[in-house]
This record gives C-alpha cells, structure tokens and sequence, in this order.
C-alpha cells in the first residue's frame, strides 16, 4: 500500500490544490436502494482526470469523472443523480438497483 492509498480522499485534494493542481470534490449526498458507496463518500479529480476514491462503480463512476473535469473549467456546481433497476444493473457494471446523488463542487 502506498502512502497516497492510505490518505483520506479529502486530504489528498489538499495537497494537490496546495500543490497548484485545478481539484474538483464529488461527495454522494444521498442514496436510495443499494448503491455501493455510503452517503458521505468522497471522489477527488485534478483538471488532468486523476481521482482519488470513491463514490460508486461502473459507468457512474467514470461519468462524475467526466462532469467533475465540467465542473473544474466553469466553476459551476452540479447535483448529479444516478439509478438503475435491478434488472439492468448488470449491464452498467453495478451489482444491484439503486439511485445516488452526488454533488460535484470546485475546491476554491
């Protein structure tokens, strides 16, 4: 394990943004159902793509990775929210049905 995969996601956009890095925070403000991360969970993205964390699986989690790098260029906050029937799960790499909402904010 290194020393960045033992840092709390918060605290390595700390010090990327310390270390002059563009950082964007999605946090999962609330769930519905299964999801595979907890409300609270943190996904941290440099203007580069780098993240750091988690804040679901599959498809959603590179698509808050997409709107994260929006987020990051216009300065402009989103509330994204995700769901998917048990039945079609599967097909987008989650496990099981679900809804997440996660808010993407640029670390200032």
């Amino acid at each position: 394990m290194t020393v960045t995969e033992t840092l709390d996601p918060l605290l390595t956009a700390e010090n990327w943004k310390t270390a002059g890095r563009d950082v964007a925070i999605a946090t999962v403000v609330e769930t519905w159902g299964s999801a595979p991360r907890p409300a609270g969970s943190h996904l941290v993205i440099d203007g580069e793509g780098n993240f750091e964390g988690s804040v679901s699986g599959g498809c959603v989690e590179g698509a808050v990775i997409t709107e994260a790098l929006d987020v990051i260029e216009s300065g402009q906050s989103k509330m994204l929210e995700f769901g998917v029937a048990d039945e079609t799960a599967w097909r987008v790499g989650l496990s099981c049905g679900g809804r997440i909402r996660v808010f993407v904010e640029r670390l200032g």
